[in-house]
């Protein structure tokens, strides 16, 4: 489980005096257990606990990267170079990255499995895709090549 997963993270780096690792865990779950009080009033019956973590962290680095480009048009480049290595460390917690071409071809066989046909059927194309591959793929290229693909 990736919450037991981060726990023991967080236990390694505090023995190891990594830092760096040490205060990026513990910001992922604080966001996790922001997300736990945030669900708590909701039925959890059908709720899964890795998916959720997955989008947590798949929005972690995201804020990272536009804070990576923001630092680095504003010159700050060690701060720059630290989101990268906040990066690295959240990335170790998610699934392996699709390529291109993987995205190209899951992209493919959801526009031909619904059936899309026009710009109109992107958000449904996107929502299988985002639940199908959580974490594992670039939303922003999919949604770019899926827009191609049905205009």
């Amino acid at each position: 489980m990736l919450r037991d997963d981060l726990t023991q993270s967080m236990k390694e780096a505090m023995r190891s005096k990594d830092s760096r690792r040490l205060s990026t865990v513990r910001l992922i779950l604080a966001a996790v257990k922001e997300k736990d009080i945030e669900l708590r009033t909701q039925d959890d019956s059908d709720r899964d606990d890795d998916a959720i973590i997955t989008d947590i962290l798949a929005k972690m680095v995201k804020q990272r990267k536009d804070s990576i480009q923001a630092y680095e048009e504003a010159g700050r480049c060690e701060l720059a170079e630290r989101e990268r290595e906040e990066i690295e460390i959240i990335q170790d917690f998610l699934p392996t990255q699709m390529t291109d071409d993987e995205i190209k071809a899951a992209c493919e066989a959801v526009v031909s499995e619904l059936g899309a046909e026009g710009l109109k059927d992107i958000g449904r194309c996107m929502g299988v895709l985002k639940t199908k591959y959580a974490g594992q793929m670039d939303m922003a290229k999919a949604s770019g090549m899926i827009k191609a693909m049905l205009s």
